[in-house]
């Protein structure tokens, strides 16, 4: 897990998303271009909840969420999204 000095607000998260497949299962290398974005990652910070809805992810979940969800910042030369929590569709 990073050491990040975001705090999220409310109902935001801090997530690190899992690099981008390599290869194809039969071993062919994928070009930038055409690689998926992940859909998946790892809770890195999460913000207090709102004021009758706490927070149901903690740092170091693994996590799904939707393919365009979240905005990409980036920090100290990482990339992290930063999404709301009802973005996240399950807890792996």
């Amino acid at each position: 897990m990073s050491n990040v000095n975001i705090q999220p607000l409310a109902d935001r998260v801090l997530v690190e998303p899992a690099a981008a497949e390599e290869k194809t299962a039969s071993g062919l290398y994928i070009p930038d271009t055409a690689k998926e974005k992940p859909q998946h990652g790892v809770v890195i910070a999460v913000g207090n909840g709102k004021k009758d809805e706490p927070l149901t992810v903690k740092a170091g979940d693994k996590i799904l969420y939707g393919k365009y969800s979240g905005t990409e910042i980036t920090v100290d030369g990482k990339d992290y999204l930063i999404m709301r929590e009802s973005d996240i569709f399950a807890i792996v």
